[in-house]
């Protein structure tokens, strides 16, 4: 899994991610922001208090919300899911 060390809250529901390889760029969300749990993230204060969550080292808001490292890490650098497994654990 790839880890998460850094989040900033952008305009148009967009964050920007730092992953521990050194990888950044960003996230576009405005396609989650009408679907079930991520319906709050229409909120600008709630949107804004987006961090890393020290253990998981996901992306996270208060209450649970989090997303996935590794779909965030395909999403920035063009890398199908299962490519990104396969590096995964071929470093193991």
């Amino acid at each position: 899994m790839y880890k998460v060390i850094e989040v900033k809250p952008l305009s148009n529901f967009r964050i920007w991610v730092k992953f521990e390889d050194g990888t950044e760029g960003t996230v576009d969300l405005s396609d989650l922001v009408n679907k079930g749990v991520f319906q709050r993230l229409r909120e600008k204060e709630y949107f804004e208090s987006v961090y890393v969550d020290p253990e998981t080292h996901t992306v996270a808001w208060p209450d649970g919300l989090d997303l996935c490292p590794d779909a965030l890490y395909s999403e920035i650098t063009g890398k199908e899911m299962f490519l990104i497994f396969k590096a995964i654990h071929s470093a193991k």
